[in-house]
């Protein structure tokens, strides 16, 4: 894939999970806004990645991941993170946490839901702040 797919692909879910939200489907909204920041962070290591690279085995494996953490790292964000306000980082730590498997998943609360949104989404979201470096 692209780097402008997994952006296009990042909008996309963020759209949709909203839409869930506001149709009150919030296990579903919920995963879909976390498969929106995965996305926002596989375009930053898609623009990281050189042209015509060929990368080592050990790091393929390391990006085709769906855990957030160890994207960030891939993407070399991590430092940046360090130097992003206090609410950004706050916002991270709301959605670091999210997984794949959440779509086995059901009963997430409205609460929960909007709080996980707004930290993706927000103006000091983790997607905001990652459109910065895609």
């Amino acid at each position: 894939m692209l780097r402008k797919d997994f952006q296009s692909l990042s909008l996309l879910r963020m759209r949709e999970a909203r839409a869930l939200y506001m149709a009150g489907h919030f296990d579903g909204a919920y995963y879909l806004g976390g498969l929106g920041v995965e996305c926002a962070l596989k375009a930053c290591i898609a623009r990281a990645t050189r042209r015509f690279e060929f990368p080592d085995r050990a790091r393929a494996d390391r990006v085709y991941t769906h855990r957030l953490e160890s994207l960030l790292k891939e993407a070399g964000l991590e430092l940046e993170l360090t130097r992003a306000s206090n609410a950004v980082k706050e916002n991270w730590t709301t959605v670091r946490d999210w997984k794949v498997e959440l779509r086995y998943s059901v009963g997430k609360s409205e609460a929960v839901c909007r709080a996980f949104l707004t930290a993706a989404t927000g103006r000091d979201g983790a997607l905001p702040w990652l459109k910065r470096f895609w």
